[in-house]
């Protein structure tokens, strides 16, 4: 399946939607590394991998592993081959087995990809990023590549399922090294000061507006 998705399914997706890409030749082709995206739509996380020289992780609902009959297997099997790593929701611990998750994969010296805001800007601004990219940088060393996606938001409007070709615009910045801050992982002024960074890095690329709070879906508590 993987193969499939790899040297079939993803060239086909590359010649109908010709995302017009830029920066991938900076993109470290061994360690570990993050890609750090601004989240404009469910489709980034193929959008990601399709144009990425390496393999990309993302983190998936483990209820998509675990589905029965011949549907449920070939779904596990599928997202498996996208590079999905199972992770549980919905409860007090998902946040720590999220990181934990991330960092195995890391450590294995792969590519993981995050969204900071930690979901889609629904108002077209770069919103301010969530820690989670930084404890994972400090904690495994991996170098973060700021990415910066554009027009993917315009692939399923108004939910439609079979996405329309349009414009895509997947731009690849410089990896940042936060090294000089090894060992201060534990501090939350560190943390908070690399994923600024990330963040003002992946600001510059797509030339969204900043947004120094975090964003909310609507009816979430402010």
């Amino acid at each position: 399946m993987h193969l499939l998705i790899r040297w079939l399914l993803a060239p086909l997706a590359r010649f109908l939607y010709r995302p017009d890409v830029s920066g991938a030749e900076r993109i470290p082709l061994e360690g570990p590394i993050i890609f750090a995206s601004n989240h404009r739509a469910a489709l980034d996380t193929a959008v990601i991998p399709m144009v990425a020289p390496r393999v990309v992780r993302f983190l998936g609902k483990a209820e998509y592993f675990t589905g029965t009959g011949f549907r449920g297997r070939m779904m596990a099997r599928f997202v498996s081959a996208l590079g999905y790593v199972p992770v549980e929701r919905g409860n007090a611990q998902a946040g720590l087995s999220a990181l934990e998750a991330a960092r195995k994969v890391l450590d294995a010296g792969e590519a993981f990809g995050i969204y900071p805001e930690g979901t889609r800007s629904l108002d077209g601004r770069l919103h301010r990023g969530h820690t989670g990219v930084a404890a994972l940088a400090l904690a495994t060393g991996a170098r973060v590549v700021p990415v910066a996606l554009a027009g993917t938001e315009n692939l399923q409007p108004g939910g439609r399922k079979i996405p329309r070709i349009c414009r895509i615009t997947v731009t690849f910045g410089e990896p940042l090294d936060f090294s000089r801050y090894e060992g201060m992982e534990n501090s939350p002024a560190i943390r908070r000061a690399v994923t600024d960074e990330v963040m003002y890095a992946i600001s510059e690329l797509s030339g969204q507006e900043y947004v120094d709070r975090y964003h909310k879906r609507p009816g979430e508590a402010a």
